[in-house]
């Protein structure tokens, strides 16, 4: 288990469209930029909700991947590994610590949204 957790800090949706999305317009409300420091939507700030709780448990489930030194940070095979436990882990949270069936679909990795607009298939 690391010494310390990671720091979380609130921002602005702004800062994620252009931090995580790449510039494009998107739903990221959560990320660990793999430096320490959990980013939650503002929105979430001063919510006591399931669903916020079971956003902190998704992105620290990225920060303990990353201490863990099991993927690597910059591979999009890595990253959807990742982004696929991160949602079974926050499942699991909302199913069995909240008793409710209302889980998350996975969204788009980081990787999609770099790549987005490329032409990656070379069609």
């Amino acid at each position: 288990m690391p010494p310390d957790p990671p720091e979380i800090q609130f921002e602005q949706h702004a800062f994620f469209v252009e931090n995580v999305c790449a510039g494009r317009e998107c739903n990221v409300v959560g990320w660990y930029n793999d430096a320490d420091i959990v980013y939650i939507d503002e929105q979430y700030r001063d919510v006591e909700s399931g669903f916020a709780t079971s956003l902190i448990v998704h992105e620290f489930t990225h920060f303990l991947q990353h201490k863990s030194g099991t993927f690597v940070s910059n591979s999009c095979e890595d990253s959807v590994a990742r982004e696929r436990e991160a949602y079974d882990v926050q499942n699991r949270y909302i199913m069995e610590g909240l008793a409710s069936i209302n889980t998350i679909v996975p969204g788009p990795t980081t990787c999609n949204y770099a790549n987005a607009g490329m032409d990656v298939d070379g069609d």
